[in-house]
């Protein structure tokens, strides 16, 4: 299921059955907390990137401050893609199509209290102008267990079906905007909770997550664990001009979030056909 540029194969899941369900998503159901909380509320950094209350964490939404090591060799073979949450609303998927884009993930989730109310519009505007598309989950481990909003995540958007156009979910494990950077775990806490909600996952779905980082907090939040890195394609992320170091081992990354501007831009290490393995497992 993982993608490469070259014939490095490690190939993952290639005989995972077709799961039932449909092809589209159904509208996105009202978010679950209408406030706030006082747990969820952002900091002033996260403010600074828009994020004003809870539910509204994107991926990407603070680079991280340190080298981030030196470059790897930008991939020659590449697709481009996007992905978007609620702050993009709804997103004219034609224009995206026309300027290249061929794959998107869309925010589906954050922790067990909030789901996308443009989910559907993303998720299947994206599916119906040709794009193969993916649903994705903001994680904040310290408001519940990964099983739990592995289930969440997987009940509102981020199932998987077996039709060569829908990618397999990806957990975006990232800064915390609402308080601590490592939502109060240790690393090995860390480590087991992501290895909780993966397993969740994959248990619901058949598949092996996508996880989204970076070389900064992976390695101050999970001690730079590679305990993920012969199962789960790794999205890094780095706004530069080559992925650069990447964490926990992985030897390679499936998809590389590169730029912010005008939206988030994402480019995925093959080419399309090694795409289209990736969406069909």
């Amino acid at each position: 299921m993982k993608s490469f540029v070259t014939g490095a194969a490690v190939t993952l899941g290639l005989l995972l059955a077709p799961l039932a369900g449909s092809t589209l998503a159904s509208a996105a159901p009202a978010p679950d907390s209408t406030t706030s909380p006082a747990a969820h509320q952002p900091t002033a950094e996260a403010r600074q990137h828009g994020i004003t209350k809870a539910g509204e964490a994107f991926m990407g939404w603070r680079q991280p401050t340190t080298a981030a090591g030196p470059a790897v060799m930008a991939p020659t073979a590449t697709v481009e893609g996007i992905d978007v949450s609620s702050h993009q609303g709804n997103v004219d998927w034609a224009a995206q199509w026309n300027a290249g884009k061929r794959f998107a993930y869309s925010k589906a989730t954050e922790g067990n209290y909030y789901s996308n109310p443009y989910f559907a519009q993303q998720y299947n505007g994206s599916y119906n102008v040709g794009m193969i598309r993916g649903a994705y989950h903001f994680a904040t481990p310290n408001d519940s267990s990964g099983a739990n909003q592995a289930n969440y995540f997987v009940d509102r958007g981020g199932a998987w079906s077996r039709d060569g156009r829908t990618l397999p979910g990806a957990l975006d494990i990232e800064y915390n905007p609402y308080g601590a950077t490592c939502y109060g775990l240790s690393a090995s806490a860390m480590v087991s909770w992501i290895r909780d909600f993966l397993n969740t996952y994959k248990s619901r779905t058949g598949r092996d997550a996508v996880i989204y980082t970076n070389l900064d907090w992976w390695s101050r939040c999970t001690g730079n664990s590679t305990a993920f890195n012969a199962t789960n394609p790794l999205w890094v992320a780095r706004y530069a001009s080559a992925p650069g170091t990447l964490p926990g081992g992985w030897p390679y990354h499936t998809i590389w979030q590169y730029s912010s501007t005008p939206i988030d831009q994402d480019r995925f290490n093959g080419d399309q056909t090694r795409l289209v393995a990736l969406a069909n497992g």
